[in-house]
């Protein structure tokens, strides 16, 4: 079988052809590579003692830079918010160390500096390792965030701050301006600029993002930690937004089949800076927002965000309230140690929507305000406290270790009495009803390790580390009952032309539904290892060994299932870089997905199928630096899925498992700053996603899996005609997706125009308008199920006041 689908005859070609235009444009490259040492790149690095802020920087440069520990023990940075070229950004890194930074002469595809001591004092006309060293100007820093919509490096993919460029997976970024730029409040909004993502609606109570053809509303992290409780999550506290694609349990442990999704929280950045944000939208729409930062002494900084929202719809009966507070604090307890602490209360209620039904294989025809159901029974509500502690410390020797737990209480309950089928004729559609309570705690701790080792001229990247975690889980479930129609009526018939009644619902436990409580333990350790062995070849080599156990009970009958997995998860890939700013990789991954929670609630022990799915990616790609504001990049992926447990078809009291999935595709990303005032953010996926194994009668081996489409598009522009006045358009397309795995109800494609207006007529103030279906179009934007359809939109408008004081 070929590794990628032969309808893609250019697929195969993608490499080839990316080495091919490599060399062909050699001179031109090297060219714009040294004309990028001096071209000004955005550098936003807190302060921190040297060693980190060192890495850090090296990262976000994507250089090369070496220094001896005994340099840098003791020593501390105030950091770097500005736009300058990598000369002076170290200077500027290094003032007042008594270290300088000298680029080696060796040829490298990338720029190699080592940190030594300052010459005293320093001359041009030194002998020995001094020779050559000049004292530069003075430094100007220019601070802002205009740095596009591009992201030079990250630490999610790899628990490390590192370059894109020298990471081999996909990773898409929603930066802290597409946000602003786009008034980003949800993870659909950051979803659909990112290429292969896509989004379910989750029952109208949670996030749920498709990922390379897999479904997932658990694979959610908050700065590299599990946030896997069901539910919406808001952009009030963060800073960015990462989809790392394909399995990679080595980083994140089980979970994750088609990726995870990381959002990066705001942290102190040791500055003075008081920001204040108004919304007013369609639909009474009302939020505001405030983001404090306070230096308090020399070695104590905090930065408190809240936020408040009280909003209707377009969909008729359905608000949404919610507020919350995120203070954080930072301490310098010494020149080699950090601590940041922080504490979150958010809290969120809603009317559970879960959309419209189906009729003859598409969405029923009917306004897009139309309820199905009863909005007066269907409250959803999030109640989370989180409390966060991370503590930095740098070794003798060059070593870095880090040490993060997160402690966070979940209060979880979504009720609902929402639409099934409609009848054959189309007059009626069934009604149900049903709640689902959830409180859950999640302790956490992860200790990370990091150091670099030079042997001869090969350098090894070294990331070592642990985790421990334990989850507590209660789940209940309820049916709802019509009680004034009969003491069992679980279903009643509304007519289509007014589908909403306000009956009273009863809801108390049926003989099926979920009591259970579980606990899950994990402990893991991992080892990995980012070896360059010249200026052009990479390899990353790493294994992780989890120990994953859970304990389950099933209060509606006394079932207890206990279980223990403990697989080793394996990462490998070489990185190609023939060009300073162009990277080649190949790289295989996987992960597992333990049996736990609901998923054991169906089995008995003699009805018991524990092993764990898993998923296994293969993925060729290419990172390119156009610019040192712009990049691009592509990746070709297989995804395979396997262990999925079924019902026997020759013994329905049994399960067994199969191979059941496969998912391959293309991705096309650009972000960045093409010119002075023109930022462009977006992508294009092609996606194929199939069933290879039949695993109910409705969902046959060669199926479509749902809320995949064939073809996706996103396209952001931001123009800024003077310093005063910018505009924005957007553009989001989408092919046909199938509501389930059935593949008997189809979601027409669309695409949808979207559009900002902005204004900044003094450093202190700026205003905009955000116009979303800026043409009004009638689209569907996701599904739960074939009768659980999310309409898009209608025009809405929403304005924006922000004040810095």
């Amino acid at each position: 079988m070929p590794l990628f689908p032969p309808c893609l005859p250019f697929a195969r070609r993608l490499l080839p052809l990316s080495l091919a235009a490599a060399l062909l444009a050699a001179p031109a490259m090297y060219a714009m590579a040294a004309a990028a040492e001096d071209a000004p790149r955005s550098f936003r690095i807190a302060a921190a003692p040297l060693g980190q802020a060192l890495r850090q920087f090296a990262g976000q440069a994507g250089i090369l830079l070496s220094a001896e520990g005994s340099l840098t023990q003791g020593k501390r940075s105030a950091g770097l918010h500005a736009s300058l070229p990598i000369s002076q950004g170290l200077q500027q890194l290094l003032a007042g160390t008594g270290l300088v930074a000298v680029q080696l002469p060796d040829g490298s595809a990338v720029g190699t500096y080592v940190v030594r001591l300052a010459p005293a004092p320093l001359r041009a006309d030194l002998d020995g390792e001094g020779a050559g060293l000049q004292v530069l100007a003075p430094v100007t820093v220019l601070a802002g965030d205009d740095d596009g919509y591009r992201r030079a490096s990250s630490s999610a993919a790899s628990r490390s701050e590192t370059a894109l460029r020298d990471t081999p997976q996909a990773v898409s970024v929603v930066s802290s301006k597409l946000i602003r730029d786009q008034d980003m409040r949800t993870m659909a909004d950051a979803m659909r600029y990112m290429p292969g993502v896509g989004t379910a609606a989750g029952e109208g109570n949670r996030d749920t993002a498709v990922m390379r053809g897999n479904s997932s509303t658990s694979d959610f992290y908050l700065d590299g930690m599990r946030d896997d409780v069901q539910y919406y999550r808001d952009f009030y506290n963060i800073e960015r937004v990462e989809a790392i694609k394909g399995p990679n349990a080595l980083v994140f442990g089980h979970g994750g089949g088609g990726g995870v999704i990381n959002r990066a929280s705001k942290q102190p950045q040791w500055t003075n800076d008081k920001e204040a944000t108004l919304s007013l939208g369609a639909w009474r729409n009302r939020r505001t927002a405030l983001d404090l930062q306070q230096v308090l002494g020399a070695d104590v900084a905090v930065r408190i965000n809240a936020m408040a929202e009280n909003s209707d719809s377009f969909r008729q009966g359905v608000n949404v309230r919610r507020s919350a507070v995120n203070p954080v604090a930072a301490w310098r307890l010494g020149p080699r140690t950090s601590v940041v602490a922080s504490y979150e209360h958010f809290r969120d209620d809603r009317v559970t929507d879960r959309g419209l039904p189906s009729y003859r294989g598409r969405p029923i025809e009917t306004d897009p305000s139309t309820f199905f159901g009863i909005a007066g029974s269907s409250p959803s509500w999030a109640y989370i406290d989180a409390l966060g502690l991370t503590v930095e410390h740098e070794l003798s020797g060059g070593a870095t270790m880090r040490n993060r737990t997160r402690l966070a209480d979940y209060d979880k309950l979504y009720q609902n009495a929402f639409p099934g089928p409609v009848s054959a004729d189309g007059a009626s559609v069934t009604v149900l009803a049903y709640n689902s309570a959830t409180t859950r705690r999640n302790l956490f701790n992860q200790t990370d390790v990091e150091w670099v080792v030079m042997a001869g001229t090969v350098q090894h990247r070294l990331t070592a580390g642990g985790e421990l975690g334990r989850q507590t889980t209660d789940n209940l479930r309820n049916t709802g009952y019509f009680t004034t129609l009969g003491d069992n009526v679980t279903h009643i018939s509304l007519p289509t032309s007014h589908p909403v009644t306000d009956l009273p619902v009863t809801f108390r436990p049926s003989a099926t539904d979920a009591d259970n409580h579980g606990v899950a333990e994990t402990a893991a350790l991992y080892l990995q290892d980012q070896v360059r062995f010249s200026p052009h070849w990479q390899a990353i080599a790493g294994l992780r060994y989890e120990r994953f156990a859970v304990n389950f009970l099933n209060r509606r009958n006394g079932v207890r299932i206990a279980r223990t997995d403990a697989p080793w998860s394996p990462r490998a890939a070489l990185i190609y870089q023939p060009l300073p700013v162009l990277s080649l990789y190949a790289s295989v991954s996987q992960s597992f997905l333990p049996r736990a929670g609901e998923q054991l609630a169906s089995l008995t022990p003699s009805n018991a199928v524990f092993e764990p799915e898993r998923f296994r990616n293969v993925e060729l790609g290419a990172k390119w630096d156009v610019t040192p504001d712009l990049s691009a990049s592509a990746a070709l992926y297989r995804l395979e899925r396997s262990n999925v447990a079924v019902t026997d078809p020759n013994d329905t009291t049994r399960a067994m498992l199969v191979d059941g999935q496969r998912s391959e595709g293309l991705e096309l990303e650009v972000n960045g700053k093409v010119q002075a005032g023109w930022r462009i953010a977006g992508g294009y996926a092609w996606q194929r996603a199939v069933l290879t194994a039949t695993q109910s009668a409705t969902a046959l081996e060669g199926a479509r899996v749902a809320h995949v489409p064939r073809h996706s598009l996103s396209l952001w522009n931001r123009y800024d005609f003077t310093p005063v006045w910018g505009a924005a358009l957007g553009i989001i397309a989408r092919s046909a997706v199938f509501a389930s795995v059935s593949n008997t109800v189809a979601l027409p494609g669309f695409t949808r125009v979207d559009g900002a207006l902005y204004f900044k007529p003094q450093p202190h103030f700026q205003w905009q308008l955000n116009v979303e279906n800026l043409l009004n179009k009638k689209y569907y934007a996701s599904a739960h199920s074939n009768d659980n359809i999310a309409p898009g939109s209608p025009r809405a408008l929403r304005m924006t006041a922000l004040w810095r004081f």
